[in-house]
């Protein structure tokens, strides 16, 4: 199974963007062989329709979760209408991301963790 955890760069080593929409990267980890691959997320800089756009790419990949510090609310009706769970409140590394998931530390979320344009107010994804 493919899951989707947002991140700040390109390795296992990366620590997690706790921004979905606007995050820096994507790495897309097969949870079986922990096989990855990043990839940039082109709606990081768009001027609206980020987690929408992030959403839709993220279903495009195959990826049946998404594990991210938080989610806004268009983005995870988005997920959640493609059957795609949404685990929040990850951190630390991407490998220490995936170990919470695996781990079961993590809970699938059915309400957004943020408002609307959460990331245009927090570009640098820290604390609120």
């Amino acid at each position: 199974m493919k899951i989707a955890v947002t991140s700040k760069g390109k390795d296992m080593s990366a620590e997690v963007d706790s921004r979905f929409g606007r995050c820096s990267y994507f790495v897309i980890v097969d949870v079986d062989t922990e096989d990855y691959r990043a990839v940039e997320n082109q709606n990081a800089f768009v001027s609206g329709g980020a987690g929408v756009g992030s959403a839709q790419f993220i279903v495009e990949q195959g990826v049946k979760a998404v594990v991210t510090g938080h989610v806004g609310p268009k983005a995870l009706k988005t997920l959640e209408a493609a059957g795609v769970e949404v685990y929040t409140g990850a951190s630390g590394t991407i490998k220490n991301a995936l170990e919470q998931y695996k781990s079961g530390k993590l809970k699938a979320v059915s309400e957004a963790t943020v408002s609307q344009h959460f990331g245009l107010n927090n570009k640098k994804g820290g604390s609120f």
